[in-house]
């Protein structure tokens, strides 16, 4: 009897490992072509600002960042190519206003004024290891809410945006159009 009491929790227990298991999968890109790093996160613009106002949610938005990234560089580059990224700075779009009074201390104001900013470092190499292009750069758009988007409910959507636009500049000069 003890017997047939495990097996059922067994079975759940195992079910639920798979399930995890998956899931933690699915969120990390499996890309050996595309490295992306960044510095001690505290030391980031976007994780400063936001200390005490969802700084929390600003890390995981970071971590989404990362995967879009690598599935993003994943598509566009030439196959074969490797990329490493460090993003050595960023600020999402938008700000806190703290001026706005308390119940809007974790409310992030969308306004031209606030344009999403990446930094980045880069280095971008060939099949056969030879470095294609590398530098640094300083992504804006100070159009960012002019420009039609996709995907309105996306809370990374300008920053994506703006990545998407890199990569294709990136994509392009090595294929030397």
């Amino acid at each position: 009897m003890n017997t047939l009491n495990r097996f059922p929790r067994l079975l759940v227990l195992g079910a639920f490992a798979l399930a995890t298991g998956a899931a933690g999968a699915a969120q990390t890109p499996a890309s050996t072509r595309v490295h992306v790093d960044w510095p001690d996160v505290a030391t980031l613009s976007e994780i400063r600002e936001a200390h005490g106002r969802g700084g929390h949610r600003s890390e995981a938005l970071l971590a989404d960042l990362r995967t879009y990234i690598v599935r993003a560089a994943d598509r566009t580059l030439a196959p074969g190519d490797r990329l490493e990224l460090t993003i050595t700075d960023i600020k999402l779009a938008g700000a806190y206003e703290p001026g706005r009074g308390p119940q809007y201390d974790d409310v992030r104001v969308v306004k031209d004024i606030y344009p999403p900013r990446i930094d980045l470092r880069f280095t971008l190499t060939g099949p056969d290891g030879e470095v294609l292009a590398s530098g640094e750069r300083k992504l804006r758009d100070p159009a960012f809410l002019s420009r039609t988007l996709a995907n309105g409910s996306d809370p990374l959507r300008h920053e994506k945006r703006l990545l998407d636009d890199w990569l294709r500049e990136l994509a392009g000069e090595r294929r030397g159009s």
